[in-house]
């Protein structure tokens, strides 16, 4: 039987999605961010707080609505439109619409299916989905806003100066954007971003204690073949964003997101990388929302072109071939080692946000090995060996 699941609030890269990243500082609690199901997840967690159940997090069930509304948030936070909350939300509702209306552009025939949904107490969410198409297999935009409940254990983890009170439940509040674009021709990459925003309130037996938040997210492209002009169109893009902020986020993120898309059991990276982070809270919270909204905003400029190029690139059987194997991979690290996808399948999730980050179709060859030197080769020898492509 798997151990269960290790703590902060976290999400998945499939659209429950939201990468958490076990490379984030260990001595604070990470929340990351699943829009269908939110959870917990602490580092350096006891052995006896490792035993907390997926139960301990209290999040209202879903109801589909026929139109998306104007806001998700409760009516007490939508009060204050300069809010981080407020701010955030309003971001990625933008972010949502200007990548869609890219993408149909780029399909030029085709739209978006979108469900909506909402939560009694507050919160909901807006999935749209691009299926089958003649340029992408799928492409799935979601965002979500979620309040919620969370267990003492993360409230104490979280604070170093946590006093010898128990404090209660703590409420939370989590907002994100995620997105997986999966095109059909082989010569054009996938790409995946998600951007996210964590809040805490302050427990209701402990009035006054100051709120936690943090932020996170990232952009990450994977092709099955490699045309070093796209990768560095993309990775130019994904610095060009980082430099207006920090000459250091770069190469950082750039470094923290090759480590995060490791498939541990084949030895070798998911893509070609971009940018990630998470459990951002060190820098002033303006700057962290403009960072985020910056790389949000960067996503149409670093991938609309690439595959404007390459979508009517000809391809043969082989190369199709190679791009379902790829795919396998893209697979393999979702369902095995993304821990919100897997925590989301485990506790009940929104199984079509959890899922529709997977490809429609995929393949598995019994020890497949390109030739040494080929374009796969090539491809395969990057996921092995990341570079440094600016």
């Amino acid at each position: 039987m798997p151990p269960p699941p290790t703590a902060a609030l976290s999400s998945s890269s499939s659209l429950c999605l939201f990468p958490l990243s076990s490379y984030s500082s260990p001595k604070k609690t990470q929340l990351g961010f699943c829009p269908s199901f939110p959870f917990t997840r602490l580092t350096n967690f006891t052995p006896t707080r490792r035993l907390m159940t997926c139960s301990a997090v209290s999040i209202e069930k879903e109801t589909l609505i026929s139109h998306r509304p104007h806001t998700f948030l409760r009516e007490t936070d939508g009060l204050d439109d300069g809010s981080v909350r407020s701010r955030f939300q309003r971001m990625i509702m933008e972010v949502q619409d200007s990548v869609c209306g890219a993408l149909e552009a780029v399909v030029g025939a085709g739209k978006f299916k979108e469900d909506a949904w909402t939560r009694p107490g507050g919160g909901g969410g807006i999935s749209r989905v691009l299926q089958d198409g003649d340029v992408f297999e799928k492409a799935g935009v979601n965002i979500s806003v979620v309040y919620g409940v969370m267990p003492p254990e993360a409230y104490r983890a979280a604070k170093a100066n946590v006093t010898d009170q128990m404090p209660g439940p703590v409420p939370f509040f989590a907002a994100g954007i995620s997105s997986v674009l999966h095109p059909k021709n082989p010569f054009a990459p996938t790409l995946h971003f998600n951007y996210r925003y964590f809040e805490t309130d302050a427990p209701k037996d402990a009035p006054g204690a100051p709120r936690q938040w943090w932020f996170g997210g990232g952009t990450d492209l994977t092709p099955s073949y490699i045309f070093e002009e796209d990768v560095k169109h993309f990775h130019s893009i994904q610095k060009k964003a980082c430099d207006k902020f920090d000459p250091s986020f770069y190469p950082r993120f750039k470094k923290w997101c090759d480590d995060y898309f490791y498939i541990k059991h084949r030895d070798e990276r998911r893509g070609l990388g971009g940018i990630f982070f998470d459990d951002l809270n060190d820098y002033d919270q303006e700057m962290l929302l403009s960072f985020a909204t910056e790389c949000a905003n960067s996503v149409v400029p670093a991938y609309v072109p690439i595959v404007e190029k390459r979508k009517n690139t000809p391809f043969t059987e082989s190369h199709k071939a190679w791009q379902q194997l790829r795919r396998g991979r893209y697979i393999e690290f979702n369902l095995v080692y993304d821990r919100g996808t897997t925590f989301g399948l485990k506790t009940g999730g929104r199984i079509e946000s959890i899922l529709v980050s997977l490809p429609l179709t995929a393949r598995w060859e019994y020890d497949h090995k390109p030739e040494e030197g080929s374009e796969e080769w090539k491809l395969l020898d990057a996921c092995m060996n990341p570079k440094e492509w600016i």
